[in-house]
């Protein structure tokens, strides 16, 4: 947040009056949620803020449909107003909030800002609601519902917490809560398939050496750029190449392609997979690598990072795309250096589908766990 925004919404929490009857005004609403900048926010929030309390709920409305800017000034008028009613001792409408939580069709990151707030004001409120969020689209309320199986599942022993454990991991989408469970059911005799659990991709169809030596072969179009046939062979950095086949069978579906094929230095090599889409969905295709890369969909160019060896995680990047019905083509661009330092040597990736809380989304004819 910026020094002249929080100069703004500190003097305005001074001024924030008592609810009137008064609901901000349309025009205010579509000013703040599709805010593209500063300045043509400012005077709306002003005027939504100055309103006081009857605009809360409408502010919790607006998130719907705003822009991630729109979103960060709906978010500020909004805990500007709950912070100046807790200051004069004004309850929220609790009732009216809770509705709110409850209702998913509602945005899923307003329903959080409620929620904090309805804790701030009663914290039993937890116990009432969380339990009953177990999967629901936001991944910090399934989160939260985890944990407190987790807890319960820690006091028993036996089929009681395998039990437990399995209901949790029906909700859980962080990958250290997923650990935790399949630890706990590996050690119980039920392991778990955690390349299914979060929609890992494991088997591909590679191509390669392409020459990326002083880091040019980034930018060319080698011959998969323009064409996908897999039956071809193209002249490579060291010679003819042709496409082979390359899976993992990594707990978290790392495809290591220096250590099955070899770890070609100043290289490009090309990765492509299908995957079948039960219908037409957006979904998020979540990457982990730490070198260079390029990913295409269906033949489209969907995103890119020129950048080596800056560490990996899962999830560490996400693509929102839409697939058709279908079968749907992904293929990847993953490009390796001429670093010869121990930390700049490996050359992997990992790929996962899922949906914008991070809930795994299957090949149609797979189910679930």
């Amino acid at each position: 947040m910026s020094r002249s925004l929080l100069v703004l919404l500190a003097g305005l929490s001074l001024v924030a009056a008592p609810a009137t009857a008064d609901q901000v005004s349309i025009d205010s609403l579509r000013l703040i949620k599709g805010a593209t900048g500063a300045i043509a926010a400012r005077s709306a929030v002003q005027k939504t803020v100055t309103e006081g309390a009857d605009n809360l709920l409408p502010l919790l409305n607006a998130f719907q449909g705003s822009t991630p800017l729109g979103a960060n000034w709906l978010r500020s008028a909004f805990e500007t107003i709950a912070a100046a009613e807790r200051e004069a001792g004004r309850e929220l409408p609790a009732s009216q909030f809770t509705a709110f939580v409850l209702d998913r069709k509602n945005s899923a990151a307003a329903r959080r800002l409620a929620y904090e707030w309805l804790l701030k004001q009663d914290a039993t409120l937890e116990e009432q609601l969380i339990p009953g969020l177990l999967q629901d689209a936001h991944p910090e309320f399934r989160r939260d519902a985890v944990a407190r199986l987790l807890v319960q599942a820690a006091e028993v022993e036996g089929d009681p917490a395998v039990q437990l454990y399995r209901t949790a991991l029906k909700g859980a989408v962080h990958k250290d809560q997923v650990t935790t469970i399949a630890g706990a059911l590996g050690a119980a005799g039920d392991p778990v398939d955690l390349q299914k659990h979060f929609g890992f991709l494991t088997t591909w169809k590679i191509i390669g050496p392409f020459d990326n030596r002083e880091m040019k072969g980034y930018a060319v179009a080698y011959p998969p750029e323009s064409e996908l046939d897999l039956a071809a062979t193209y002249d490579g950095q060291l010679g003819e190449v042709s496409w082979t086949d390359i899976s993992t069978d990594d707990s978290y579906g790392a495809v290591d392609i220096g250590g099955q094929i070899e770890n070609f230095k100043g290289s490009a090599m090309y990765s492509v997979t299908t995957f079948r889409a039960a219908e037409k969905q957006p979904v998020e295709l979540r990457l982990g690598t730490p070198n260079a890369w390029k990913m295409w969909v269906n033949g489209e160019l969907v995103f890119e990072r020129e950048e080596y060896h800056r560490g990996t995680r899962m999830d560490q990047f996400r693509v929102p795309v839409s697939l058709r019905a279908g079968d749907n083509t992904i293929m990847l661009k993953v490009c390796q250096n001429e670093q010869e330092q121990d930390w700049a040597q490996d050359y992997t990736y990992q790929l996962r589908v899922c949906d914008s809380g991070g809930i795994a989304i299957l090949p149609a004819g797979e189910n679930d766990e």
